[in-house]
Order: C-alpha cells, then structure tokens, then sequence
C-alpha cells in the first residue's frame, strides 16, 4: 500500500512495522533487506549516534561507498540527526572542509574504505562510528563497532520540521552553500516523484545513482519505499553490467543522468538480440537529454522515457513530463511537478507565457534560505519565489522549456561544479599567477571543464604537471580536461576576471588547427582512438583525448587495444601524461616490447568501471582518474 502522506523518517521506519518481512532492499551478492531488518540497523544505529553525544541538531557525515549499505546509513541517521553523504572520492583536505563547513559532530565510515575521510575525522576531532557489512543478513545489513550497549528495541523519533539532509550546492560564490532540507520538504519531494511516475508496491528501482546526490537520494530511494516498492542498490554504474541486473532483479524502473542512459544505449546496441526486461519505463533528470538520445533510448528499451528537472534546493524534482499517454513535449521537461514555476525578468517581475526569462519555484518542497549564507539567500529569494539560476520559458500548456544556465556552474555529466573552487586550487601552485576555469563543450559529459592560467615570470608548468596538481587537491572530477596557457585573462569593466564567453574567446587555443596524422604510428593510435571513442569525425595530430570525450575507461580500453596492435606496452598513465595524438605516438615509440602486460590489460575488458578504476588507482596515485 503507497503511503506518500508520510512526513518524516520516523513515519518511514514505524511503517515498516507492519509488513517486517517485506523486502525493500536488492543488492547482487546476497538475500534482500527485509523491513524488519532494517529497523534493528536503524535502531543500533540511534543508540550509537547518542552514545557519541550525536543529538537532533548535531549531524552526522556518512562516507560510504555507493551501494545498499550506503541507503541503509542515510535511512538510519535521519531518523536520528541531520545526515550529512559526502563523496567518497573527496581528498582528505576536501573531507575537512566538508565537515568543518557543515559542524558535524561524527562521521559514520567502513574502516579501511575511505581512509581519506579517516585521517580528515581524527584530524578535525570528529567521532567515528564505524560499520561492518554483513550482506548474509540482507542487502545493506551492517553492525556497529562497538556495539550498542543498550538493547536495540526503540524507534527513533524525529519531526517534520527538523533538518533532515544537507547537501553542498555549488554557485556564485567560491565554496559551495550548504542546502538544509527539512523531513517534510524530502517526503514531499519524493511523494511527488511517486505520483508523476504512479510508483506502486509492485515497483522496483534500479538505482544507478550515487547516493550522495539528491537525485539518488529522493527519486530513486525516498520515492520508491514511500510508494511501497524496492530498491536495486548496486555499487554504481557499470554499462557491461546492465542488462544482467535487468535479468537478476527484474526491476520495472531506473532514474539516471543522460551519460548514464547513452552508455545504456550504447551496451543495448552491442547486443545481438532485442532486450527482454521488466521495465515500464526509464526517468532522466540532472541535466537536458538530446531528443535525439531519447528517441533512441525509447526505441531500444521499449518503454517511455520520462525526462524530469529538478536541483538539489527543490529536494529534487521541480518538472516532470507525465507519463503515455498524456502529452509528452519533444526538448520539455514538463509541467510543474509539484512546486510551482513560473519565468521571471531580472527585476522581479512575472513573465506571459512563452517569453524567456530566468525559472523561478516556490512550494512545500523548496528551501526557505541556505544555511549562513545571507548575501546568497538575499539574491536568491524574493517574494516567496527562489530563484534557480536556470534560463527558460514557460509555453501555454505550462510546459518547461529550459534555453540555459545563468549562473557560472559546470555541470559536468550531471555533477554541478563551481569553477571557482578549482580557480583557487590553481592559483596556490607557485607557477600561476592568475586562473579561471570555465565549461566547454564535452561529447560525452555535456560540459567539461578547462581552465586558462597565466604563470609566473620563469619556467613554465607543463599542464600534466597542473593536472596532477589538482588530483592530490581535488575529487577526480573536478580536475580540468583542459589548461591552456595564456599571456593575459579578459576582464570587465570592474577588472573582475571574465569567465562567461571565455570558451569562445579562447576557442583558438582550445581547437587546434587539423592537422592530419604523420606516420605509420599516428594512423594507427588515430585509428584507435577513433574506434574507441565512437568519434566520426577525421581525429589530428593535436587532438586532445580528453576533449574528445576520454575518460579512464576509455583510456584502459584503448591502452588494451594498442598494446594488441603495437606489440608494445602501452599503460593508461601514458594516455593521461600525454594527451594529444602526436605526444602519445611519439611516447609509444620509447616503449618496450608489451610481454605479459597485453594479458593484464586484457582483464580490463571484463572488469566493472569501479573495478577498472581502482586498479588506476593502485597502479598511479597520481593519475586523476576522471580526467
């Protein structure tokens, strides 16, 4: 039975008390979580929150690895304190920041899996609350070290109004804002999710999603246990995997960023035969999806594919087109989707239909102002209605159409990042003098990121230089696919750095004139690079892997196939300290003869994008491994 009236964790878990062997929780390798199961974790885990001092206001940060037991902790703090998910890829310095920022006054952790956010709590005089996964008992089951000294039978008790969440959105300014959002504002969010998709007891998510984000968090979680379903918690995305969680979990929805839906498409197409699955129908949100993608997605999976908008202040979802077979509208997000939205002028005022201007919501679901932020809650609030920094148009059947982006974020993949952030990484190298780091256009990820620096007198950085640099500083993603070197940045009126247009104004440098591959070696690593990257069009010698959509898969991919065609070692770090075609072959004529690293390489292609990734990892702690 849906229950979207409930209001708060406490609500959640009490519901859960009267169907205990319910399973709500998937995960491969194990039985599912049952009800009752994950009421004994929540209820240890209030006892150890209050035996480290940890009250209603105090906080909690969870760094976990994604997956079911990640669900579990978020479910479980809540119900207890504000729970705080941060990045498990974040840098210890990152991890201090974070948890300073937020005034957490412990951090919940599985030893050994992110020792970065270990050192970054014991350096900040944080408790740590330690977990240990025990899968046998359910998907996401974990005990507590030590454990709780008092007998685990209370359900804890929290209220609508208190904090639930709180989550870091970047902007304007140079740190991120901390976004509070309260039980009621998340359960209303995630009721409206369920009712856009008609979510019922027979549903069950496949959450491909980190659930550090909202998007994981509220559409994919939150609104699959209001509505009575499950939930599919796998460790994060992985193409090669899909179509065997379509046919181990029988899940009947999935929610994801468009990248995530390409790579689906993509490993659907290298099928042989038509996909036979249970889905009724895939949603996409956290950044525009081409129709083109849609088209072809809908096509291949056979169901509808329901593209949605929302941002982390909304507690997720703003629009939602509906699903068949009401009026879906090609380019649209949809109608308002449980707040309301209507198009303002920079001075306030509400704007016909059709006529573009920036989006802006109110409702139930919305924050009231972010947390010790006045200047930022000044400017983006007013009259009731917040302001979302996006650009758009309402047409007269009230369906959202979304032209653009006002504020400065990059929003790489669905991961919205504030370049000022990196600015200032980058200006505490010796060698800069001044940076600014702004979107260009990225084949895969919508937008990447480049920086332009301008150095000190003297010898120059190499830009692999600066980007190792920022990966010991920085989580991978934010790192630059590009960093140009340049005698002087724009400046406005004001001699304020200029980064809007700054992609334009540099596309000179940024595009390199073709030039067509010399020698024997650069056809081939061209024609590879080709293949790999699925690029169509003639790839030159200064061609950059990164701005051609490179990541480390791809680069693990393509060190895999020129090690075969070569006969030479060929490792993922000489993709990454040479970037364009022509560094790369000339680095490949050094290289000796590829003996037994063909065959470990050749477990690449077999092994999951995490999998892949933590072997860079191991291999490199250089190598930033999103770049």
């Amino acid at each position: 039975m849906p229950h979207h009236h409930l209001s708060c964790m406490a609500d959640l878990l009490e519901q859960f008390r009267t169907s205990p062997e319910r399973a709500i929780l998937y995960a491969p390798g194990g039985p599912p979580l049952t009800a009752r199961r994950l009421r004994e974790v929540a209820s240890q885990t209030a006892i150890a929150l209050r035996s480290h001092g940890v009250g209603p206001a105090d906080g909690c940060a969870i760094v976990l690895p994604n997956g079911p037991e990640m669900a579990v902790a978020f479910l479980s703090v809540a119900a207890v304190t504000t729970a705080a998910p941060l990045n498990p890829a974040y840098r210890q310095a990152e991890f201090q920041y974070y948890f300073q920022d937020l005034a957490v006054k412990a951090v919940l952790l599985q030893p050994g899996a992110t020792p970065a956010a270990e050192a970054a709590a014991r350096t900040t005089g944080r408790s740590i609350i330690a977990i240990q996964p025990e899968r046998a008992a359910g998907a996401g089951y974990f005990t507590l070290s030590p454990g709780p000294a008092e007998d685990p039978t209370e359900t804890p008790s929290v209220r609508p109004e208190q904090v639930a969440l709180v989550l870091h959105t970047s902007g304007t300014t140079s740190h991120p804002k901390i976004v509070p959002l309260t039980h009621g504002r998340i359960f209303r969010s995630a009721a409206n999710v369920a009712h856009s998709l008609q979510l019922g007891p027979v549903d069950r998510c496949l959450n491909v999603m980190p659930l550090f984000h909202i998007h994981g968090l509220i559409a994919a979680l939150l609104a699959s246990l209001v509505s009575g379903g499950g939930v599919i918690c796998t460790s994060g995305f992985a193409a090669e995997h899909f179509p065997g969680w379509l046919d181990d979990f029988a899940p009947t929805w999935y929610t994801a960023v468009p990248t995530i839906h390409q790579s689906v498409l993509q490993v659907l197409a290298d099928r042989p035969a038509p996909i036979r699955s249970t889905l009724r129908l895939a949603r996409s949100s956290s950044a525009a999806l081409p129709p083109s993608l849609l088209a072809d997605l809908e096509q291949r999976l056979g169901v509808p594919v329901i593209e949605a908008y929302g941002m982390t202040e909304a507690a997720h979802q703003i629009a939602s087109n509906p699903l068949p077979p009401r009026l879906r509208k090609p380019g649209s997000v949809g109608p308002a989707a449980g707040p309301e939205i209507a198009i303002s002028s920079e001075d306030g005022r509400l704007l016909p239909p059709d006529t573009t201007g920036e989006i802006v919501v109110r409702g139930p679901n919305i924050i009231g102002a972010y947390a010790g932020q006045t200047e930022a809650n000044r400017s983006a609030f007013f009259d009731g209605w917040f302001r979302t920094g996006d650009q758009g148009y309402l047409d007269s059947d009230g369906y959202l159409f979304i032209t653009g982006r006002l504020k400065e974020l990059i929003n790489r993949g669905g991961q919205k990042i504030s370049p000022r952030e990196i600015d200032e990484a980058l200006v505490a190298h010796p060698a800069v003098r001044q940076a600014v780091v702004f979107a260009v256009p990225h084949p895969r990820l919508g937008e990447g990121i480049a920086a332009a620096v301008v150095t000190e007198p003297g010898p120059k950085p190499a830009e692999s230089e600066l980007r190792r640099y920022l990966a010991r500083k920085l989580a991978p993603y934010k790192v630059p696919q590009q960093i140009v070197f340049v005698d002087s940045i724009p400046k406005g009126p004001s001699g304020k750095l200029q980064r809007v247009g700054l992609a334009d104004k540099l596309a000179g440098i940024l595009q390199q004139p073709y030039e067509p591959p010399a020698g024997d070696r650069e056809i081939r690593v061209a024609a590879v690079w080709r293949d790999v990257l699925a690029h169509e069009d003639a790839i030159g010698r200064q061609d950059n892997f990164f701005a051609l959509g490179g990541d480390s898969l791809l680069a693990a991919r393509i060190a895999v196939r020129l090690s075969r065609e070569l006969g030479i070692r060929v490792e993922s770090a000489d993709i990454f300290e040479n970037p364009t075609l022509s560094r790369l072959a000339a680095r490949l004529g050094d290289q000796p003869p590829a003996d037994e690293l063909v065959d470990l390489l050749g477990e690449i292609e077999n092994m999951s994008e995490d999998d892949v990734r933590q072997l860079l990892k191991d291999a490199d702690g250089e190598i930033d491994a999103n770049r």
